[in-house]
């Protein structure tokens, strides 16, 4: 009997970071196993230090050697790197960095192949990641390169919304040049596509947020809102998308209204994530929304500073494993319902 359960991969991120301690505490409750069947790409050399440095006894990995071999029944891990790597936890070493990419690696090749059905990241180190074979500024970028897609949307959820960013992880300096009327659309569009495909929402409400302070105060304080969001939004609208704004974000989070809305369209990175992260940064997940596979991570980073210390909360990445088993499964209902559309009819000829 084929096994129904949806197969998630999980990278290890950085291996001297609090990656593999949110990973286990996650994994350690067995009720998460009628769920899904969770395949680590990493060591069970160094989730065994992990186990040993946070005390805990009541949890191991079944070692496999390919996804292939999963037991639905346990835990999985597949040994992407050498097993001799030494963990340094709190540190940010260029060892650690090859094994996250290592891992990265592997796990993103069988998803490609069918192996496994989503991807949860564990967090990665930006900087001693970087290679000749990993020259970006972060997974995003990366996964957009690896799976060919012409755009893709940062997307951050949490349990009061969902915000997307029209720019990344760039210089504040470099904003103004790469935000565009077209990027503003092509952005909307795939937050829209995501919202009714990977989360089921039938007719969207998208608010856009002003890149100057106050949304410009109809240009006083710049001409971005006029010139280049504004027609955005019209533009958006034309083609049937509930897009509404732009909005001065002080006054938008300050008074609530997000809780208006389906969806949220930031223009820059820290515009979008310092309010994510002040009302739900334990509790948030961070989605890449235009991909053709389902990839998933918790909002937080590496956390070298309580590496190590039985700390780190598991919550973001617990949410993160759930939330791409809803997406995958939203997704194949999407598909489902369809496949098989009824022709359209022009009743005046009737």
């Amino acid at each position: 009997m084929k096994n129904e359960k949806i197969v998630v991969g999980i990278s290890q991120g950085d291996i001297n970071s609090i990656s593999y301690e949110v990973i286990i505490k996650t994994l350690i409750d067995n009720r998460i196993l009628n769920y899904c069947i969770p395949v680590v790409y990493g060591s069970p050399k160094v989730a065994a230090y992990h186990r040993k440095a946070l005390n805990i006894n009541n949890f191991s990995f079944n070692s496999i050697r390919s996804a292939e071999e999963v037991n639905p029944k346990r835990a999985n891990i597949i040994s992407c790197i050498d097993e001799n790597i030494r963990v340094e936890l709190g540190k940010s070493t260029k060892q650690a960095g090859e094994a996250a990419f290592s891992a990265l690696e592997r796990a993103t090749n069988d998803l490609s192949d069918g192996k496994i059905d989503v991807l949860v990241s564990g967090p990665i180190n930006k900087h001693n990641i970087q290679s000749d074979n990993f020259n970006f500024a972060g997974h995003t970028e990366y996964l957009q390169k690896k799976f060919n897609s012409d755009e893709v949307l940062m997307l951050m959820v949490n349990d009061y919304f969902r915000i997307g960013m029209v720019t990344g992880h760039i210089p504040i300096a470099k904003i103004p040049e790469e935000l565009t009327q077209k990027k503003i659309e092509t952005k909307l569009k795939i937050l829209n596509d995501s919202l009714i495909k990977d989360f089921g929402i039938r007719k969207p409400r998208i608010a856009v947020l002003g890149l100057n302070p106050h949304a410009s105060d109809n240009g006083l304080l710049g001409n971005e809102e006029n010139d280049i969001i504004i027609p955005a939004v019209e533009a958006a609208r034309e083609a049937n998308i509930m897009a509404f704004g732009p909005f001065p974000s002080d006054g938008f989070f300050g008074a609530g209204s997000y809780d208006k809305f389906d969806g949220i369209l930031a223009m820059y990175h820290d515009q979008g994530l310092i309010p994510f992260k002040s009302m739900a940064f334990d509790g948030g997940v961070n989605f890449t929304a235009g991909l053709p596979i389902i990839r998933t991570s918790p909002a937080h980073g590496t956390a070298y500073e309580i590496a190590g210390n039985n700390e780190a909360s598991p919550d973001s990445f617990r949410k993160a494993i759930y939330m791409a088993c809803d997406i995958f499964k939203s997704r194949k209902s999407y598909s489902s319902l369809t496949a098989n559309p009824l022709k359209s009819h022009d009743l005046s000829e009737l």
